[in-house]
């Protein structure tokens, strides 16, 4: 009996939501993705280090060059469509992002999708979140440069969805995005939007229906205090 191995992607048929033309694209078979932990800014880490479903979040569309994720809105605002046509269309090289993706090919995805995202006017929730996993691609690349530069974007893309309230409807909670705003404020060394907002988040933990994210802003809440006091006493 010969056993055949199953390639971890497949294709997907897409549509364009800017020109409405079909096109294929690369993604990863959920049975082949194994997760074993997550960063504290939620970046899964995956068994198969080679296998990374990160790189096929964005479909790119090669007759216009709109690019997109699943959480793009399929509306688009009035004169929107014309700004996408003049600012990208207009300047578009037809390729194709299909096949296997290298991790520069990945980030150039997540760039022409925020670039959309953009002249779309889509929710700063959306953009937020695309210049953070350019920022855990180049995290995996050991890249701390690259990655603290996309952890700022991102941080100030959350601080913007936050007070404008764009994250209302949608799969991320007030805690959820009040905790992600104070971790990647923890991260780029940003100390007092930091603690500011692990101090609300822990305010919130009555009222709260996610203990998990309250856990995980207590601990980084005591990894302040206890870096704090031995500043203090060094």
């Amino acid at each position: 009996m010969i056993l055949v191995e199953i390639s971890p992607y497949y294709e997907k048929k897409m549509q364009c939501l800017l020109c409405k033309e079909p096109f294929p694209t690369t993604k990863i078979r959920s049975r082949q993705v194994r997760v074993i932990d997550h960063d504290s800014d939620f970046r899964p880490i995956y068994i198969d280090k080679e296998v990374n479903p990160i790189f096929y979040n964005v479909a790119v569309c090669p007759h216009c060059g709109f690019a997109f994720t699943d959480d793009f809105a399929p509306y688009f605002a009035p004169s929107t469509k014309e700004s996408i046509a003049k600012n990208i269309t207009a300047k578009w090289h037809s390729r194709s992002f299909g096949g296997v993706r290298t991790k520069e090919q990945a980030v150039e995805a997540y760039k022409l999708a925020y670039l959309n995202a953009h002249f779309k006017k889509e929710k700063h929730l959306t953009m937020a979140g695309m210049m953070l996993r350019i920022a855990w691609i180049y995290r995996n690349d050991e890249n701390r440069q690259k990655e603290m530069r996309y952890l700022e974007i991102s941080r100030d893309l959350y601080i913007r969805a936050f007070s404008e309230g764009d994250y209302i409807g949608t799969q991320m909670s007030e805690t959820r995005v009040q905790y992600i705003i104070a971790e990647l404020s923890w991260r780029i060394q940003d100390r007092a939007e930091a603690i500011r907002n692990f101090s609300r988040v822990i305010e919130t933990q009555k009222r709260s229906t996610e203990p998990t994210i309250i856990q995980m802003a207590k601990d980084r809440w005591q990894e302040i205090r206890d870096e704090q006091i031995a500043h203090k006493t060094s």
